[in-house]
């Protein structure tokens, strides 16, 4: 099936009787989870991993962008740094074997110390603990997975790496400790999402982390052992259980590479997600550049009952090509995104929190979309072109079955606009009882020093930059790539792909 299967059959997923995770479409699969959560920030993320690595006892695995052994996860200053957590728990457990995979070019473009990943460090000097760089992937693509599984039995994924400047608490300082690297050097607010799974659903995450690792080193790992009985899994204290017995789907994005054909289930979720939404879509993206979320949010935003469109967007790329591509991007699709809403119904923010010179933006890194009280996705997919079909992505989503996940789904997004305007999830519930509207809530309650500040509206063109499909390409540099682009009809600064048919059909 063609991965743009929305434009004939927007009609179905705009059916909210009618499933709209479907295996084969927009996921890989879907799989039960006796017990599910979301976890909200870094600073809580790490406390609960922690807690789950010390309760390992046959295989943890770590997939991600990046990873710096350095770091702690607790706020206790005594706490061993990650590294030397990891050897611990190898030396209390005669049968636990730990696996590390991290992106390779994390050496030039990610926060961790180099030395480490290219020489190693002595926590590493273990026969049951083997750290790897991935270096099989296409030219210019990132592996950006976010994965940790322990016993094939709980999983984690979502936004948040294993690396300085992440372990940011809810309040989101200008000055938070926790969020200092571990040179002591002080590191912005930042904003991320990570899900907690078991049962099955964590085993298909552990086989999402056992493909990439067999790829990346050409040494198949078997499971260690069926995942445990719920009962016996892994769980961290003081997790509430949200989701009980809900099925998870997880979604990817793989490239083509070699003679692998690509996965490019995360496009087609995020594509239904965006169109089935009927009364409230919340985003919060690090990115929104990518030229079908651009078609797909233009098209909700001219239905004359189309629903409310809330953007939680990260205010100001970090490295210079991001600046000049995801930034000029970013600012010319929020002008198209409002030419396009004929009917008010489109906000677009970014947060911020007091500080001594005035306010300082928090870092938006979380990878979101909450369609209505429906459907819920949490990942490592941004909302830009690279995460079509260049770099390796994994998310995870949820849709309500009954009127109790409805609620959870709601809570969680109360939860998070609550964080934003400095209120109480209760506030934020109450409000939106009263005025039926996300937007108007948000407007009602966004009178705190601490809050959302809306993009500026500023003129100048809606197009992409010219150069986007060389520095935010959607599909692998490959022989004949130029032929397949073509200027855009409208706009002959920008450029569109023209995928081959094998690159337009999911594996």
């Amino acid at each position: 099936m063609y991965i743009d299967h929305w434009r004939s059959g927007s009609a179905r997923s705009r059916d909210t009787a009618s499933p709209l995770l479907r295996p084969g479409v927009n996921c890989w699969r879907i799989d039960q989870s006796p017990r599910a959560a979301t976890i909200i920030d870094g600073a809580a993320y790490f406390r609960h991993l922690e807690d789950a690595l010390r309760q390992a006892r046959r295989s943890i695995w770590i997939i991600g962008w990046d990873f710096d052994g350095s770091i702690r996860l607790s706020d206790d200053p005594d706490a061993l740094p990650l590294g030397p957590l990891l050897r611990d728990c190898v030396e209390t457990n005669p049968q636990l074997e730990i696996r590390v995979l991290v992106w390779s070019l994390a050496l030039v473009h990610a926060p961790s110390p180099v030395m480490p990943l290219l020489f190693g460090e002595p926590w590493q000097e273990h026969r049951r603990i083997t750290v790897k760089l991935d270096t099989q992937h296409p030219i210019y693509a990132a592996h950006h997975q976010k994965i940790v599984v322990i016993d094939d039995s709980l999983a984690f994924a979502g936004g948040i790496d294993l690396t300085g400047g992440r372990g940011d608490t809810r309040c989101h300082h200008a000055h938070e400790p926790l969020r200092a690297k571990p040179d002591g050097t002080p590191s912005e607010p930042v904003h991320d999402v990570q899900m907690a799974v078991t049962g099955q659903a964590a085993a298909s995450l552990g086989a999402v982390a056992r493909e990439r690792w067999a790829i990346a080193t050409a040494t198949p790992v078997p499971p260690s052992a069926p995942h445990a009985a719920d009962g016996a899994s892994p769980w961290p204290t003081g997790l509430p259980v949200e989701f009980a017995g809900a099925g998870i789907a997880i979604a990817r994005t793989l490239p083509r590479w070699k003679s692998r054909p690509p996965a490019l289930e995360s496009k087609a979720l995020i594509q239904d997600m965006l169109m089935s939404a009927q009364r409230h879509l919340y985003i919060e993206a690090q990115y929104v550049t990518a030229r079908y979320v651009r078609a797909a949010l233009r098209k909700v935003l001219r239905r004359p009952d189309g629903p409310e469109i809330v953007i939680i967007l990260n205010k100001m790329s970090e490295a210079l090509v991001e600046r000049i591509v995801m930034g000029e991007n970013g600012a010319r699709m929020i002008r198209a995104l409002r030419r396009a809403d004929r009917h008010g119904r489109l906000r677009i923010y970014y947060p911020v929190v007091p500080s001594e010179a005035g306010e300082v933006a928090i870092h938006i890194h979380s990878k979101l979309i909450i369609a209505d009280d429906r459907l819920l996705r949490i990942g490592s997919a941004n909302l830009n072109n690279r995460s079509v079909g260049l770099d390796t992505e994994c998310d995870l989503a949820v849709e309500a079955s009954d009127e109790a996940a409805r609620a959870t789904i709601a809570s969680f997004r109360n939860r998070l606009v609550a964080e934003h305007v400095d209120a109480t999830p209760e506030i934020v519930a109450d409000t939106l009882a009263e005025t039926g509207s996300l937007i108007r809530t948000i407007e009602t309650l966004n009178q705190q020093p601490r809050g959302l500040r809306a993009f500026p509206a500023t003129p100048g063109p809606a197009h992409f930059v010219a150069g986007t499909r060389f520095l935010d390409p959607e599909a692998p540099f490959e022989p004949g790539w130029l032929l397949r682009f073509r200027p855009y009809r409208r706009h002959p600064g920008a450029w569109r792909a023209i995928p081959s048919p094998r690159a337009s059909r999911i594996r």
